[in-house]
């Protein structure tokens, strides 16, 4: 079972409870979660509904595992950056390091956007907000200006609208990427400059 404690290194496609995640993910994206049921994703892998029973008894069990898989990386990012001195290195490789983890859970923000009522009803909704909120403490400074703060928050939903919104721009996925994360890495750059009262200017 080695491998299964790194969330980072998600390349376990032989892992059965993987492929269930994975699968699951799709026909709920796709389908939408109330129109999925647990006889169709076994069909779709070609698995006895005994065989996914063993590791998942509903539906619910699977998405809840999956949320914790997906956001296990964004976790252990949220603990790392905190114990970080405060300094723009620190926020710059924690922008750096969340914009791989987001990336890693593209699937799941897709199922979240298209099924807002079923996250709602699982608590993993509220525990998505927490997670925005510690990441704001670790970019932004205590003090910082109201415009400061602004900045740090428009980093974070740059990223997390840049996965969203750039579906449907053309272009590869990796440039779309790196190009919201220099974004959100400017405003971050800049909130810290504004808290250093020498005016925000790029250095």
């Amino acid at each position: 079972m080695g491998g299964i404690m790194d969330g980072t290194k998600r390349q376990r496609r032989g892992d059965t409870r993987q492929r269930i995640q994975d699968v699951a993910l799709e026909l709920f994206s796709e389908q939408g979660y109330e129109k999925t049921s647990l006889r169709e994703i076994a069909e779709h892998l070609d698995v006895t509904k005994a065989a996914l029973y063993y590791h998942f008894k509903t539906k619910e069990e699977i998405l809840i595992s999956i949320f914790e898989d997906l956001t296990r990386p964004l976790d252990e990012l949220i603990e790392w950056g905190g114990q970080q001195p405060h300094t723009l290195e620190t926020k710059q490789e924690v922008l750096r390091r969340y914009s791989n983890a987001l990336g890693g859970a593209s699937p799941l923000f897709r199922f979240m956007q298209e099924n807002q009522a079923t996250v709602r009803e699982l608590s993993v909704g509220e525990t998505f907000k927490d997670r925005m909120i510690s990441m704001l403490e670790i970019i932004k400074e205590p003090e910082a200006a109201l415009t400061d703060q602004v900045r740090c928050i428009s980093a974070l939903f740059t990223m997390h609208a840049g996965m969203f919104v750039l579906k449907d721009v053309e272009g590869d996925p990796e440039d779309k990427r790196k190009a919201v994360l220099e974004v959100a890495i400017d405003l971050v750059t800049q909130a810290h400059g504004g808290a250093a009262a020498h005016g925000g200017e790029a250095s």
